[in-house]
Parts: C-alpha cells; structure tokens; sequence
C-alpha cells in the first residue's frame, strides 16, 4: 500500500472471499437489441438485483466484517442519500451490530423505510445547509461508533471491486467498462479489478451532467468541491471525491464521462420495456455515457456496470411515464 494507504487488488480478492455467501453474485445479462445498436457485445452487470437492490452491500458489509468485537458492541454510523444506508444497515443485521445512519430529508421514501426496517436507528439532516460527514463525526466521537463513510475507505472500496471482479471472472476482458460515479467507491474499486484482469480496457467514469465534481478533478489534477447538484440520481449528489478514491481513478481511469437526466431516463424506459427491470436514476449512468458514443465502440466488447435499482415506485413511474 501506499503512504495513503489505498487499496490494491489484492483486497479486492479479499473482500471477495470475505462476502461470499453474505452478497449476491448478480447476473450478467445482455439484450439483442442493444448489442444490434451498438454494433457490439454489451454485458450488463446487474447490480440492482444485489442484496439491498445495490452494490453497496458488498462494501458495506466488507468493512463491517472486519471489525473488531469492541467496535461490534459499540456500534456503526454511516451517512448516505440511500444504498449505503441501507446496505450498512443490513449488514449490521447480519452481524448483530447496532447501527446509526444519517440520511437526508429528502431521501427517497422507500429508503428510508428499507433502512428502518433492517432495524437502523434513522437521523435526518437537510442536504443543502447542513454538513453530514460533520454530523457523522460528531455522533462517532459522542457515542463510541465507527464511522464508516459511503465510498472513502478502504473496505468499502475493496468490497466494491468485487463487483467489476465477478464480471471480468464472467465475460472475460474487455474493450471498454461504463461505471457509475458518485463519490469513487465504485469506480475506484472496478479500477483495481480491471487493471489486475483487463489491462488494455478503456474505463470510464460516469456522473451526472449537473454534478461533474469527479470529471473537473480529473481534469485538473486535483479533488474539486462543489454545491449539491440537483438531479435525478440521487446516488450521485456527491460534493467532492474521496482522498482514497481521487488518486485511484486519476491513475486508472482513462476519462469521466456526463449525461443528462433526460438520457438516465430514456434508459430507465430502456431497462424496463425491453429488459425488463427495474434500475434507479443512477444505476443508468454508464449506459447512458455508452450510449451517447457507441459509434465508437462498434465491434468492441463492453461492459456496463448498473449500480442499483432503490427508487419508489411512484416516481419510476412518474419519470418513465413522462
């Protein structure tokens, strides 16, 4: 490891081994019709058919795996928009571990409750005044707990590639890998895995057009902080990357790509008519990007890695009716 202390691929294959029969290995499907548009082979990595509806869970419950029996007794706090909440409250579950989760206001309902349900003790705060990682700290140093962030720490990282790693163990290498981008966590986890088994693979970073904090940083060298943006992929309303994830994707990631709410939605549509399942706004990042330059990777083998599928029924319908 670094002097940073990030993570290698070797913690990744460690994570693997260490959610094994607590995560889902999830399907990768492909559809017909999309590798007709392309003009290539497209494998989706279906990450919203994973524990909790998100690859959160393998990240969520690789840290918590690892801690010691005094931080089980003490507890774990966490702040997350949703999938991380829900994924670090139901590993909690699972390894008998009281657990905290800070979430915003405005978070969709049904994550809300999915939290509450797994038996997390639910603080809200309102994202656009109110600082969570300081709420968070607050609360860890109050009441003994360990603060596990959504994607700035090394488990959670590893846990994340594990994702990346069952593809690339599935489909073999690749010529190109669409990953969603919020915070890092999984985009620097995929990048650990497609550098250790698909080297010469083009990978991308893909983040909301309105919120572009990842593509500004990699761009100029340096993590770039900005106000909440205001999308519909609501796991991707990050102000800023990690200092773990930021120097793992400037190294391994070859851009950061952008798209429209109008395009996560058409590919949303997309999901649900002809493949037939349900994805969340930002769960169609990467294919989204993908698509906006296909003309690109005709004859190429691409992977798309969709990232979770937690939105209320009501506003899936709402968006896709639209």
């Amino acid at each position: 490891m670094t002097m940073l202390q990030l993570p290698t691929y070797d913690d990744v294959v460690q994570a693997a081994e260490r959610i094994a029969g607590a995560a889902h290995r999830t399907p990768v499907l492909t559809s017909r019709t999309v590798n007709e548009e392309f003009g290539a082979e497209v494998f989706f990595k279906c990450e919203n058919m994973q524990r909790m509806g998100a690859f959160k869970f393998r990240g969520g419950y690789n840290a918590l795996a690892r801690f010691s029996p005094e931080q089980r007794r003490a507890g774990v706090v966490a702040f997350s928009s949703g999938n991380h909440a829900q994924a670090i409250a139901l590993s909690a579950r699972l390894l008998d571990i009281p657990a905290t989760i800070i979430m915003p206001e405005d978070a969709p309902a049904a994550k809300v409750a999915a939290t509450r349900g797994y038996g997390a003790t639910v603080v809200t705060y309102d994202r656009y005044t109110e600082d969570r990682e300081q709420i968070g700290r607050a609360l860890a140093e109050r009441d003994g707990l360990t603060l596990i962030p959504p994607y700035d720490h090394a488990d959670v990282i590893a846990g994340q590639g594990t994702a990346a790693k069952e593809l690339f163990d599935e489909v073999g290498p690749l010529d190109a890998f669409f990953v969603c981008l919020g915070g890092g966590g999984l985009l620097s986890g995929s990048a650990l895995a497609t550098r250790a088994l698909s080297p010469g693979c083009l990978l991308y970073g893909v983040e909301p057009e309105a919120g572009n904090d990842g593509q500004q940083s990699f761009r100029s060298g340096q993590i770039v902080h900005i106000d909440t943006p205001r999308t519909i992929a609501d796991g991707a309303q990050t102000q800023h990357l990690g200092q773990l994830t930021f120097p793992i994707i400037q190294r391994d990631v070859d851009d950061i790509l952008t798209v429209t709410d109008d395009e996560l939605v058409a590919c949303m549509r997309f999901f649900a008519e002809r493949m037939k399942i349900v994805v969340e706004p930002t769960g169609c990042l990467g294919f989204a990007a993908a698509r906006k330059i296909k003309d690109s990777l005709r004859g190429k083998r691409i992977g798309v890695l969709v990232s979770g599928g937690n939105i209320d029924l009501a506003r899936f319908a709402s968006l896709i009716g639209a």
